[in-house]
C-alpha cells in the first residue's frame, strides 16, 4: 500500500489530502471528489459570492422567508445547538462585527462604533420553521466558525466512498482523520505554537476523528500593549481574553471546531467548560503554559 499526498487551496486557506491507496488510480479519484466537495461547500457557503445561498439568505434579511434545503437546515441546526450549549456566545449573527473591526488597519473602533451593530445581532430573532429562514433588516449569517470544519467532515465521507480507509484531509489546520495508519499506527498532528507559529508547541496522536484549534494569533493586532484578536464576544462586540489557543479531538472535525471556539469565547472560564465536554484538549494559557486533559 502506497502513500499518496495532493495540496490545493480551499475554503480560503491551505489543503493536504493524504491517503494510502493500492493503485494511484483510486488515490486520484479521491483527491478529485475531494476537491470538488470543498468546491462545492466554498461556493455554496461563502459570505464573498454574491450567487451563494448564503448570501441568499443574508440579502432576504427583512424581506420574505427563504425556503432552505436539508442539507443548509442541517447545519443550522447545529449552529442554533452551539449557540443554546454556549448560551449564546457561539452565534453565527455576529459576523456584522467585522463592519466595526479592521485588523488590517490595527486600531480598535470606538465604544460608540457598536451603537449600529450589537441590536443586529441576535440569534434568537431569526425565524426558522425547518423549511424556511427570516432575518430582520441589517442582519446577517455566517457560517464561518463552522464552514471549514464540516468541509472536512464531508471530504473524508466522499473519500470512504471512493474506497480510502487510511488517510486525513488538512483544511487550513482543521484535520479529520480516515482511520490509523495501514500498520496501526496513530497519525501524529502538531499544534501550532500560538506565539512563534512557526513552531510547534505539542503533538497529538489520532487514530481516527477531528482535531481543530482556535487562537489569538490567526488574525489580530497589538495597540498600545493589548492584543486583539478576531474571536470577538457577540454580546459586548469586544475580542475574548483568556488562553492563546485551544485544540479540542472529537468525532467529527466541525464539533472539535466549534467546541474550541466556545472554549476560546469563555476565556478564562475556557478550561471548565472543556472539562464539562469530556473531549480531548489542549489549552495553552494567557502565559503560554500548556494544559491538557489526560487522554490527549
Amino acid at each position: 500500500m502506497e502513500n499518496f499526498r495532493h495540496a490545493f487551496r480551499a475554503m480560503g486557506s491551505g489543503a493536504e489530502v493524504q491517503v494510502f491507496a493500492d493503485d494511484e488510480a483510486l488515490a486520484h479519484r479521491a483527491f478529485e471528489r475531494v476537491e470538488t466537495e470543498a468546491e462545492r461547500i466554498e461556493a455554496k457557503y461563502s459570505r464573498y459570492r454574491n450567487d451563494s445561498a448564503l448570501s441568499r439568505i443574508n440579502r432576504s434579511a427583512g424581506r420574505e422567508p427563504v425556503r432552505l434545503d436539508a442539507e443548509t437546515s442541517a447545519l443550522l441546526d447545529y449552529a442554533d445547538a452551539c449557540w443554546r450549549q454556549s448560551s449564546g456566545l457561539f452565534d453565527i449573527t455576529s459576523g456584522v462585527l467585522r463592519q466595526v473591526w479592521d485588523f488590517k488597519r490595527g486600531v480598535p473602533p470606538r465604544p460608540r462604533d457598536f451603537v449600529q451593530v450589537l441590536p443586529r445581532i441576535g440569534w434568537e430573532r431569526v425565524r426558522r420553521d425547518g423549511e424556511s429562514i427570516a432575518l430582520d433588516p441589517g442582519m446577517e449569517i455566517d457560517l464561518g466558525g463552522i464552514g471549514k470544519e464540516y468541509a472536512a467532515d464531508r471530504a473524508v465521507s466522499v473519500a470512504r466512498d471512493c474506497g480510502v480507509e487510511h488517510g486525513f484531509v488538512n483544511f487550513g489546520g482543521d484535520i479529520r482523520v480516515i482511520g490509523p495508519r495501514p500498520d496501526g499506527r496513530p497519525w501524529r498532528a502538531g499544534i501550532v505554537h500560538p506565539r512563534a507559529i512557526e513552531r510547534t508547541i505539542a503533538h497529538v496522536e489520532m487514530r481516527d476523528g477531528g482535531l481543530a484549534t482556535s487562537g489569538d494569533y490567526e488574525r489580530f493586532f497589538e495597540h498600545e500593549g493589548r492584543r486583539y484578536c478576531h474571536i470577538l464576544n457577540p454580546k459586548t462586540g469586544w475580542p475574548v481574553e483568556g488562553p492563546q489557543s485551544v485544540s479540542v479531538l472529537a468525532p467529527l472535525c466541525v464539533v472539535a471546531g466549534s467546541c474550541a471556539t466556545i472554549a476560546m469565547l469563555h476565556g478564562e472560564a475556557a478550561e471548565d467548560y472543556l472539562k464539562e465536554q469530556r473531549l480531548p484538549y489542549l489549552l495553552v494559557d494567557r502565559n503560554g503554559d500548556v494544559h491538557r486533559s489526560g487522554d490527549i
